[in-house]
């Protein structure tokens, strides 16, 4: 991933770090330590993990860091007011400019949302000299479930009532929200570059659905000074949640274990497994700097 970033910051001639709708450190110290925060993370995490298991194809294809930010490159684009739409070369010049991935990685990217139907060639452009797409009907209801959700999220935390407005009025709202959405969370550092520990799980395939299911799993009943319990047991269970390799998810699992991430309570295989304080920071602290921007970006659709 690394050397991946270093190709297309080479390759970028426009990439700037100039965070849109930029929150201060401060406000999002003041969010975390809301009453109410923990309970919104742990929705989140959990409508995550729910989201795979109604859509599993179109979940696991995003289910990466780097394919979530190539999506909100090329949303950026969809509802951008250049005209560009999207297509293989618009969203490669903006995984460049945020320096996401590589043209030729965006490019292959392009092309698989393309042949799995998340998105469909534009009517009325078929003597383009590249193929402009749009997102499919069921790729925008996941959208829309996804806004919803984290604006959900936020009024979990102030007893707003954004998610029933928004819910209200999907269409008119959706193509005023995700301008300032998308630029916002593609230009903030942050959030393109977060923590070691969610590094470890994010940048893997469907590494996010693990790390998604371990928050989601976690037990606020159970006290554990080293962390949080969770109710998963074994490697081999979380695997089969998400169709995924034995070896692939213990490799991942190491390498948080190596640093302090995760372990078990007890035997190995026979106790749970409980996240470190910091993991779970890292975690949060994600979610917080997402939902900063939402609420951002939510109140300039609505104004």
């Amino acid at each position: 991933m690394l050397n991946e970033l270093a190709i297309a910051k080479n390759e970028s001639k426009e990439w700037v770090d100039t965070p849109a709708l930029h929150m201060p450190a401060g406000n999002v110290d003041r969010l975390m330590a809301a009453a109410t925060f923990p309970s919104a993370v742990e929705f989140l995490a959990q409508n995550f993990v729910a989201g795979y298991e109604s859509a599993p194809r179109a979940s696991a294809l995003f289910a990466t860091q780097q394919r979530w930010l190539l999506s909100l490159a090329a949303l950026s684009r969809h509802y951008g007011g250049d005209g560009a739409g999207m297509s293989r070369r618009s969203i490669a010049q903006s995984a460049l400019k945020y320096l996401i991935a590589s043209r030729n990685t965006a490019y292959a990217f392009f092309d698989e949302i393309l042949k799995y139907g998340i998105v469909t060639p534009m009517t009325g452009r078929e003597l383009s000299k590249e193929i402009v797409v749009v997102p499919s009907s069921d790729a925008l209801a996941i959208l829309v479930q996804w806004c919803d959700m984290h604006l959900a999220a936020l009024d979990r935390i102030d007893a707003g009532t954004r998610s029933e407005r928004f819910r209200a009025a999907p269409e008119r709202l959706l193509p005023l929200l995700m301008p300032p959405l998308s630029e916002g969370l593609l230009a903030n550092p942050h959030v393109r570059m977060p923590g070691p520990l969610y590094r470890i799980f994010a940048w893997t395939d469907a590494g996010g659905l693990l790390m998604d299911r371990l928050v989601a799993g976690i037990d606020r009943q159970a006290s554990w000074s080293g962390g949080y319990l969770t109710d998963v047991v074994t490697i081999a269970q979380i695997a089969r949640a998400f169709s995924l390799s034995r070896a692939h998810t213990s490799r991942k699992f190491a390498e948080a274990e190596a640093i302090g991430g995760i372990g078990w309570s007890g035997r190995r295989g026979y106790s749970p497994l409980w996240i470190s304080h910091g993991f779970f920071s890292e975690y949060a602290m994600m979610q917080a700097r997402k939902l900063l921007i939402f609420q951002a970006a939510f109140a300039a659709a609505e104004a």
